[in-house]
């Protein structure tokens, strides 16, 4: 579907909508919604992750951290943290 067909259908079926208020009203909100920038925290830069990373290795080799013992299964290491 090109661009001005999609325009035209968006035109006509707001057209159908904007004569009941109360779906105009869940119109607007949907499009607020929409339009609202929502920030993911867990999104970062290559250059973030890596110093994370860099962060993590420091403060384990600082005693601040939890390190996995040899022969240590995660289950293992998950009952013996908590």
């Amino acid at each position: 579907m090109t661009a001005m067909q999609l325009n035209s259908e968006f035109f006509a079926v707001m057209s159908e909508i904007s004569a009941k208020k109360g779906l105009m009203e869940k119109v607007v909100d949907f499009a607020k919604g929409l339009l609202a920038e929502k920030k993911d925290d867990t999104l970062m830069t290559k250059e973030e992750f890596y110093a994370k990373i860099e962060q993590s290795e420091k403060d384990l080799d600082e005693g601040k951290g939890i390190k996995m013992l040899p022969g240590e299964t995660l289950s293992d290491l998950i009952r013996r943290v908590g």
